[in-house]
């Protein structure tokens, strides 16, 4: 069985074709914005155009557009090839990504929206520990308490506390997503913001 993973819920376009458990081929792109513009041709680029049984797609948090650009091409690409689609969370390949060289539990820190960051600690079979929040800096080390750090706000995390652990600055990479837990995987392809909207109905 092919499965065909698409992670776009940050500056990364992320995207890996498997036969089974073997890699067949992947794209990671550190690309900031463009991913509507971008991901469809990298998906194209793929062998056989990326055509896959099961499609795997990051519902985020993150990126609120690349979230949204990530899942359209999913459910697009599933009615089309008849594919299951199924949605994993992004800081979960964040932590998978962490564990391939730094086994054990690992403390996530990304970029979140308006200066917040998005953090969530996971344990060492890749299991979330507690809801992903979304924080200001200064409080992000009561919620993080782990030490292997990993993300794109790692550095900067690490540099408010001083040294200590590992500090890993990664983005999701698709290549990982076999290994997040079976459990983590979901049908409902619902975005996970992490964080209220900013737009408010008048009262």
């Amino acid at each position: 069985m092919r499965m065909l993973a698409i992670e776009c819920a940050t500056e990364a376009c992320s995207l890996a074709l498997f036969d089974g458990e073997a890699l067949l081929d992947c794209r990671h792109e550190i690309i900031g914005r463009g991913h509507a513009e971008q991901l469809v041709p990298l998906i194209a680029s793929l062998p056989d155009r990326g055509r896959a049984d099961e499609i795997r797609v990051s519902l985020g948090p993150g990126s609120f557009t690349g979230v949204r650009i990530g899942l359209a091409a999913a459910r697009a690409l599933g009615l089309a090839w008849s594919s299951t689609v199924r949605g994993y969370p992004t800081l979960a390949l964040v932590a998978a990504v962490a564990r391939h060289t730094h086994p054990g539990p690992v403390s996530v820190c990304m970029a979140g929206g308006h200066g917040e960051w998005f953090v969530q600690d996971f344990d060492a079979a890749g299991m979330p520990e507690g809801r992903v929040a979304s924080v200001g800096p200064a409080d992000a080390s009561t919620l993080l308490n782990h030490p292997t750090l990993a993300g794109n706000r790692a550095r900067d995390k690490a540099a408010i506390e001083g040294p200590g652990g590992n500090v890993l600055d990664i983005l999701p990479d698709a290549r990982f997503v076999q290994a997040l837990p079976e459990a983590l995987f979901t049908d409902e392809l619902a975005p996970i913001y992490g964080r209220g909207p900013d737009a408010r109905l008048p009262a």
